[in-house]
């Protein structure tokens, strides 16, 4: 299949999920798109093994071609950051910074260590190939959490708005930070380049602020380019040119372009909007970074489930990843918990923040792209099947049930305030 047929097909089968679940199930767009394609990929595969159609090879080739992790990593994942962060009030985000940046970054080490910790042992018991260096490397590409799944849960439930900005902010920042730490990981344990941990911090570091510095300064530069013009097609051609070229320079410099396409977001969703566009550019370029976060989201999770087809699946990975599935909730528990504990002397928690930002850490296509990128070998095969365990679950199972949780948090809160 040409590139244009893989495309073509992908973005079919994401209108048709999309469509059918707007009629008939009306769950959250990215949680009815990617049910349904696990279970159109479960019935491939079940229907290839018992001899009756032979579909699977198709699908094998479909998702071969798309190639998640280079497809995600390298072209999606700026314009999935940059839209999230369009729409982040910065006057919000100041407010809870102390939050959500001890978040981001040591809960992210901090589930990383956890996760790496725990997994290794499950490993172990379970006679799983997977090293001490591949556990702490399969905590890192988990650790991080994705916003798209949640968001609109979250506001249909009406929690405070305290912790919708935390999740949302945190989930922003943290992809382009564990997307660091992986990398970090990865080139000290997978390629066997011995590093001290002073190498270690000044690759995180550079990596890191660089990606955030070079976000600032490339928005600002955009920025500085709307307020000189009124016409709203050049004003969209700089913000899509601020994504990708921006994201493509960031990578060529060797710094963090997840985190880069964060920070121009913000810069361009609040000085941007605020005092560098008209009430007609505004409009055009909101509505259009919606409709291509809403895309691209759709087309990442049809992918995700058409993954299921490609798995060298085993009962004994399997069961793992359901141990793994509970040693990320706990992870992602004590990494709440820890940094919140920490900062309680400067920053009073809202009742029942703890349960939400827990419950509310869903893992997406990024940890399943992350785990692609892996070099070939026993291990792989094994972190692969287990991520995509852990995020089916996060997705299935904590997307649909975070409504219920928000809402019981929400009642309480009120309760507590009335």
């Amino acid at each position: 299949m040409t590139a244009f047929q893989v495309f073509a097909a992908v973005l079919t089968l994401s209108a048709l999920f999309a469509y059918v679940n707007q009629r008939s199930l009306r769950l959250p767009p990215a949680i009815g798109i990617m049910a349904m394609s696990l279970v159109g990929s479960t019935l491939l595969v079940v229907l290839d093994r018992v001899g009756f159609v032979s579909l699977r090879p198709l699908m094998m080739n479909v998702v071969a071609r798309a190639e998640l992790e280079h497809t995600l990593m390298h072209g999606m994942l700026g314009a999935l950051l940059f839209a999230g962060a369009l729409h982040i009030d910065l006057g919000d985000l100041k407010r809870e910074r102390a939050v959500v940046l001890g978040l981001s970054f040591v809960g992210t080490l901090l589930s990383t260590a956890i996760v790496g910790v725990l997994f290794y042992g499950a490993g172990r018991a379970f006679g799983a190939p997977v090293s001490f260096g591949y556990a702490l490397v399969f905590g890192a590409l988990i650790s991080p959490t994705d916003p798209v799944a949640v968001m609109g849960i979250l506001k249909e439930a009406k929690v405070p708005k305290r912790i919708e900005t935390q999740i949302a902010g945190e989930s922003l920042l943290n992809d382009g930070v564990g997307v660091v730490v992986f990398s970090t990981v990865v080139g000290a344990v997978v390629s066997g380049r011995q590093a001290t941990a002073a190498q270690v911090a000044t690759t995180f570091v550079r990596e890191a602020g660089g990606g955030a510095v070079f976000g600032l300064v490339t928005g600002y530069a955009v920025y500085r380019l709307l307020r000189s013009i009124d016409h709203y097609q050049t004003e969209l051609l700089l913000t899509l040119a601020l994504v990708f070229g921006g994201y493509a320079l960031a990578e060529r410099l060797h710094v963090s372009a997840p985190l880069a396409a964060v920070m121009a977001g913000l810069i361009i969703g609040n000085a941007g909007r605020a005092r560098g566009m008209s009430d007609v550019t505004r409009e055009h370029i909101d509505k259009f970074w919606t409709l291509v976060d809403e895309v691209l989201n759709a087309v990442l999770f049809v992918l995700v489930g058409l993954e299921l087809t490609t798995l060298p699946m085993s009962k004994g990975a399997i069961g793992l990843g359901g141990v793994a599935i509970v040693v990320v909730l706990l992870a992602r528990y004590l990494s709440v918990v820890i940094p919140l504990t920490a900062m309680r002397r400067f920053v009073a928690p809202l009742k029942g923040a703890v349960t939400v930002l827990t419950w509310g850490g869903v893992r997406g296509g990024i940890s399943v792209a992350l785990a692609l990128s892996l070099p070939a070998s026993p291990a792989r095969d094994t972190i692969v099947t287990v991520t995509y365990v852990v995020v089916v679950f996060s997705v299935l199972v904590q997307g649909l049930s975070l409504g219920a949780v928000a809402r019981r948090v929400a009642a309480e809160a009120s309760a507590t305030e009335g």
